[in-house]
């Protein structure tokens, strides 16, 4: 059973962010520099090219290089905050 403070930890402040390579649209929240959570929108294989290209089952893939470039551009342009501070 998942408590309130598992779910606010998991989907609390997901923010949509387009990735500004492909367009693809994920909901994202910077725990911290460090960390980032990521959940698709859609099914990658079918959005992101990275992931439609990849060599073997695409489920493989720690996440799209051109997507982490865009997310850390947005942070470091200010409109995607890190929760830590």
């Amino acid at each position: 059973m998942t408590t309130a403070e598992q779910t606010e930890f998991l989907s609390g402040g997901l923010r949509p962010h387009e990735c500004r390579s492909c367009g693809t649209c994920v909901l994202v929240k910077k725990n911290s520099i460090q960390h980032t959570s990521i959940q698709w929108t859609s099914r990658p294989a079918e959005t992101c090219p990275v992931f439609a290209d990849a060599d073997g089952p695409s489920a493989l893939l720690d996440t799209c290089p051109k997507l982490a470039d865009s997310i850390g551009d947005a942070v470091r342009e200010g409109s995607l905050a890190v929760a830590d501070g």
